[in-house]
C-alpha cells in the first residue's frame, strides 16, 4: 500500500530544492541533476534534470530525460505530491524510501526530493 505524501512537506522540500538552484544574483538556474530510471535500464542513474518554474497555478517542475524528452509536473497540496501539468497522460507517484518520491511518466521514472510521512 502506498503512503500518502504529506501535503505541507512536499512543497517545502521542493522549495528547498529551488533554493539550492538559485544563483548569486537570485535567478533560478535552468536545471539540477536528478536520478531517473530510463526504459530498459535496471537501476537509477543521475541522467535527468529538474527545473522549477513559478506559474499562476503553483510551482511547475520540468523533469527532462537525457534524450531531450520532458514532463511538466504541477506541485499540488492535496497529498498526491505532483500531477501532470499538461497532456493527457497521468503520472504515477509513489514514495521512494523516505528520501523522495518516484514519478513515473512516459516510461521514465524521475526521483524527486520530498519528505514522506507515514
Amino acid at each position: 500500500m502506498l503512503k500518502q505524501v504529506q501535503h505541507d512537506w512536499l512543497p517545502l522540500g521542493l522549495l528547498l530544492l529551488a533554493a539550492c538552484n538559485r544563483s548569486d544574483d537570485g535567478d533560478i538556474e535552468r536545471r539540477r541533476p536528478i536520478a531517473c530510471l530510463l526504459p530498459g535500464q535496471g537501476s537509477f542513474q543521475t541522467a535527468c534534470t529538474l527545473e522549477r518554474i513559478p506559474s499562476p497555478d503553483g510551482p511547475v517542475l520540468v523533469a527532462r530525460g537525457p534524450d531531450g524528452g520532458f514532463r511538466r509536473l504541477l506541485v499540488v497540496k492535496d497529498g498526491r505530491g505532483v500531477i501532470a501539468a499538461d497532456g493527457a497522460e497521468p503520472v504515477a507517484v509513489k514514495p521512494s524510501g523516505g528520501r523522495g518520491i518516484d514519478v513515473a511518466a512516459g516510461g521514465v521514472v524521475y526521483r524527486l526530493p520530498a519528505r514522506i510521512v507515514p
